[in-house]
């Protein structure tokens, strides 16, 4: 079992309601003009507005409705998680590593694909069609003596 094979039972445990975790690999980035789109509509769409999307820096969390309140969820329920990190690799990208459909998403028809894609449609992306990091080679061991 690697780091994060147990990273991701760990986060099945906490969530308890998690049916799908997809890490994303090579990552996916959506560049600065994109995700300048993408930020905008989300933030149009919040659940505490009337949307589906509550957004932060770290994620982006899908609902299947709009809140009762300002931080009360009320009957709304999540159907999914991307996982995001604001500047990386260049101050205005936004990378996506990690996705995750609860059990009630997965009822409702949803999936990694198809919730990254809403969000990143915003821009102009979908999943499969997102620029992607680019994997470097692992450093070479150190050897003593040599």
């Amino acid at each position: 079992m690697t780091q994060d094979d147990s990273l991701e039972l760990l986060a099945a445990e906490v969530y308890g309601d998690v049916a799908v975790t997809a890490v994303i690999r090579p990552a996916a980035i959506l560049p600065e003009r994109a995700a300048r789109q993408v930020l905008v509509e989300l933030a149009h769409r919040d659940v505490r507005s009337g949307g589906t999307w509550f957004a932060t820096p770290a994620m982006w969390q899908r609902y299947d409705g709009p809140w009762a309140g300002l931080d009360q969820p009320g009957d709304a329920q999540l159907v999914g998680t991307m996982q995001v990190a604001y500047g990386v690799p260049t101050h205005y990208d936004i990378t996506i590593y990690r996705a995750t459909i609860t059990v009630v998403g997965s009822a409702q028809g949803w999936t990694v694909e198809s919730l990254c894609d809403e969000a990143l449609g915003y821009g102009g992306y979908t999943l499969a069609a997102c620029p992607r990091a680019e994997l470097r080679d692992p450093p070479k061991p150190f050897r003593l003596g040599r």
